[in-house]
């Protein structure tokens, strides 16, 4: 081979042939075609059941965060309450609350319970008193609202708000007249009678949560406080925050820093049940969608071994020719890993294609079937929501390439300890 004097050799990059025979094995012509069978029903499975597991968390993700949406529309980030549920100077609270910069909006509100009622019906509630200037910087109720408007609730005018529920159970309408029964009464010479007041329904909200719709009432905070005798006094006050999740961490700090005996409640603490259901519910449906990527595991094993049989002359050979038991078993970990990679990279591709376009395939479906899947008169939430988590996709695929990966190390092993003289007595 001439060679100009100046002019460097162009060296090729030279691979370990443990990896080229590995990847040659994986799509050469084998007499047995079951072995090829085999590997392509193991790949298809292990891309099924991440894809599964990347649309079922998407889908897992995408509930809670339309249930947190939902709750979150009509309840606060944070709530303080003075004792016996009664706070004197609100104002003050407030504007010690903002001094945290994570508290961006505040609103007082008075709670109260009572039944309300219209001829024969009558159903109990909680009464909410609302400034609705303020407390539409707190909850989202215009969203939400179905008839009529927040600021359609004015001082004095005794008008009311009420749950889509709740309205339909007591057959009201907007400008519809219905009576509210406080528990604190008056004394009179019969004894202690009820507060009664008749309101005028205003307006109908539908937060899509059952509590709320067919529990809870809005009126005027001045109404609420000349209704309850509270003077100037209100429950609590209610806080909006930056960053939700932060909630508790800012408790904690008010907590400490608030200048008086006051009770904190943030949102994780209110619907704590809810939601760690709702994350153990998550937590569930991935342990039992990842024993699909393990099943597809089981295949690789099979896969291998079958190889591993119909190679054994190839693997005398070799070790003829000076090929140590480590290189054996990392020719058929190379063959194994990329029925693994490939299928993890195929399930996640079409699982995040798939998660992505979730809220266009199912009308597709639903048109395709002649049927709604999610009734809205049965289900509150009536689509399928999805919310794509990237670091949950590189979870799942880190662990399906690990499941993969140790399923290689036995087979592989097995193709290492063949002896090749009894590999090569029969051929």
């Amino acid at each position: 081979m001439w060679h100009t004097p100046g002019i460097p050799f162009a060296s090729p990059v030279l691979l370990p042939f443990e990896l080229l025979i590995g990847l040659r094995y994986t799509h050469a012509k084998r007499r047995n075609h079951f072995i090829s069978f085999i590997s392509i029903v193991a790949m298809a499975g292990i891309a099924l059941g991440v894809m599964a597991l990347i649309v079922v968390l998407s889908v897992m993700n995408g509930f809670q965060e339309e249930l947190r949406t939902r709750i979150l529309g009509v309840a606060a980030h944070l709530e303080i309450s003075g004792p016996a549920d009664r706070l004197a100077d609100w104002r003050g609270v407030l504007a010690q609350a903002k001094q945290n910069k994570e508290v961006t909006f505040g609103a007082p509100y008075v709670n109260a319970q009572g039944m309300l009622a219209n001829g024969d019906l009558v159903r109990g509630a909680i009464i909410r008193g609302v400034l609705p200037e303020l407390e539409s910087q707190v909850a989202d109720f215009s969203s939400h609202m179905r008839a009529g408007k927040l600021s359609d609730l004015q001082a004095g005018e005794f008008g009311i708000i009420l749950g889509g529920e709740l309205a339909r159970t007591l057959n009201v309408y907007p400008g519809d007249k219905l009576v509210l029964l406080t528990p604190q009464g008056n004394i009179t010479p019969a004894g202690v009678m009820p507060r009664v007041k008749q309101f005028t329904v205003t307006g109908i909200f539908e937060a899509g949560m059952f509590e709320y719709d067919s529990g809870l009432a809005l009126i005027h905070l001045q109404d609420a406080q000349k209704l309850l005798r509270l003077g100037e006094d209100v429950s609590g006050v209610r806080l909006k925050l930056a960053e939700l999740f932060r909630a508790p961490f800012v408790t904690r700090d008010l907590s400490q820093h608030l200048s008086g005996n006051y009770y904190l409640t943030d949102w994780t603490q209110s619907h704590a049940n809810f939601f760690r259901a709702v994350a153990i519910e998550k937590r569930m449906m991935f342990l039992i969608l990842l024993l699909i990527v393990a099943v597809a595991a089981f295949n690789i094993v099979s896969t291998l071994v079958m190889a591993v049989t119909d190679k054994q002359s190839d693997i005398a050979i070799l070790r003829t020719l000076g090929a140590k038991p480590g290189s054996i078993m990392k020719i058929f970990m190379v063959q194994g890993s990329f029925i693994g990679v490939f299928g993890t990279m195929l399930g996640a591709a079409s699982g995040v294609l798939l998660a992505l376009n979730l809220e266009t395939v199912v009308p597709v479906i639903e048109r395709m079937a002649g049927m709604d899947l999610f009734p809205a008169d049965v289900y509150y939430i009536n689509e399928l929501p999805s919310k794509l988590d990237w670091s949950e996709v590189g979870l799942i695929s880190v662990i399906s390439l690990l499941i993969s990966l140790i399923s290689t190390l036995y087979p592989s092993w097995r193709a290492s300890r063949i002896n090749p003289a009894e590999a090569l007595r029969y051929e």
